[in-house]
């Protein structure tokens, strides 16, 4: 058997290049930092694969939330299968934005935010921090609303108390960390198999038509042309592109105790992308699988403005004439949300760190990003019912779609250093792609905000 490698739990904060201002003061998750050992560099190629397998499906998590669900299922009822396209789109955006920040995490050592605290002046950076901190709040906002309808669907918990149970998530976050970061990736591991065997049972039952998936996964001009489409085209990205996956995937990839030399880290690089595009290739097939089941269940029987998770629920049972198939789409839903909570809540505590240089016990970190997502989620679930976290979910979307650009520019600039990234740097053609994904997802996003606030 080849043998381990072992990085030091506290290596030397060092850098290698003379691209950033400061050396660091603490490596990102110091608690759990370099705490999985890699196999050495002739080990065959799965054993090195399965050792990297894990922060991919933590990230896949932010693009199959609850807050993605409301788009899928609005393009799927009211336009088929035409906007699949638009999920492939998005997703293939994703892969390439979360394989940069796997790499500048890997090769500086830095998280995201670290990155920007260093790079930009203070007042730029607590900008940058506060903009992030609202999307965390919001991506959290989506969680805990996902997670209490589908509480209240399956067991008819009241929306209120489902939102007050939600707050329970962050013990248990915290109680497995403890026990080891490969048992997080594991129990996300395993909800993702839940939320994936829900949908085949989903599309199964609803008898999509095959041929008219294959159409729709291929991109039509009236997705541009139609006003009506083309909102919910940019909904969809901006639900699926999530800015809190970018400070968390440069910062749990460091989970991994690699050899700090230039092949340990190509080799990192290569699996890490590995990892996160194969996960991410799952999203695409849940995000995609709502949307065909919307648009058999739904749209192929004349019902074209099913938008509420509710209202999808109460209907596919009838519709499909599948007894189970209402209970197994709040199952998968009950499923997201818990999942999205683990990895939202250590975002949420990776920005912090990162952006302020400041360390929290991490019980009170997390009750902190709860507290902010569960008391507006509380006074609008007691005020306004299902009506109200409805439009409230819409919102937190629009809120992630402003803050995305303030991720994605930062990222594409500093993997494109040479400067910061040396050898590692964004090739010319790679660096080209991503400013113009990043120019697009900008363009887009100011659409969405414009038509959302001012029309």
């Amino acid at each position: 058997m080849p043998p381990l490698v072992q990085a030091s739990p506290t290596p030397p904060l060092t850098e290698n290049n003379s691209g950033w201002r400061q050396e660091r003061k603490h490596n990102s998750l110091s608690e759990v930092y370099a705490s999985i050992r890699v196999p050495a560099a002739n080990a065959s190629f799965w054993r090195k694969l399965l050792a990297f397998w894990g922060p991919g499906l933590m990230v896949a998590v932010g693009y199959m939330d609850p807050g993605n669900w409301a788009t899928d299922i609005a393009g799927g009822s009211r336009y088929g299968y035409t906007l699949l396209s638009v999920i492939l789109i998005s997703n293939l955006f994703a892969m390439l934005l979360q394989h940069l920040a796997a790499k500048l995490g890997i090769v500086t050592g830095r998280d995201l935010a670290q990155a920007c605290r260093d790079h930009y002046s203070k007042p730029v950076a607590m900008v940058l921090w506060v903009f992030c901190e609202v999307a965390i709040a919001a991506c959290d906002l989506a969680e805990v609303i996902g997670s209490a309808i589908a509480l209240n669907l399956l067991f008819g918990l009241p929306l209120p108390w489902g939102v007050v149970l939600t707050i329970l998530d962050v013990l248990v976050v915290l109680f497995f960390q403890n026990k080891g970061f490969r048992i997080i990736e594991s129990i996300v591991a395993g909800l993702i198999v839940v939320i994936f065997g829900c949908f085949v049972y989903e599309i199964l039952v609803s008898h999509p038509d095959y041929l008219g998936i294959a159409k729709g996964l291929v991109p039509q001009k009236e997705v541009i042309t139609n006003p009506g489409m083309l909102y919910i085209a940019i909904g969809i990205l901006g639900a699926t592109v999530m800015p809190h996956n970018l400070y968390l995937h440069s910062s749990i990839v460091q989970t991994r105790a690699i050899e700090q030399t230039e092949p340990g880290k190509r080799m990192a690089i290569k699996f890490a992308t590995i990892d996160s595009t194969v996960a991410l290739f799952l999203a695409f097939f849940v995000n995609a699988a709502i949307l065909v089941t919307a648009a058999a269940a739904f749209h192929t029987n004349g019902l074209f403005h099913v938008a509420d998770i509710t209202d999808a629920h109460e209907l596919l049972a009838p519709v499909l004439g599948a007894g189970a198939a209402s209970a197994v789409f709040a199952i998968a839903l009950l499923a997201s949300g818990q999942n999205s909570t683990l990895t939202g809540t250590l975002a949420g505590q990776i920005v912090m760190e990162g952006f302020l240089d400041l360390k929290l016990k991490p019980w009170v970190r997390r009750l902190i990003t709860r507290g902010i997502a569960v008391v507006p989620a509380l006074i609008v679930t007691i005020l306004y019912g299902e009506k109200g976290t409805a439009d409230l979910l819409v919102l937190s979307q629009v809120i992630l779609s402003l803050q995305l650009s303030f991720a994605v520019v930062p990222l594409v600039l500093f993997t494109g250093s040479k400067a910061k990234m040396g050898v590692f740097v964004n090739r010319p053609l790679l660096q080209l792609i991503a400013w113009a994904v990043s120019g697009v997802i900008i363009v887009l996003n100011l659409y969405l905000l414009f038509n959302t606030f001012f029309k």
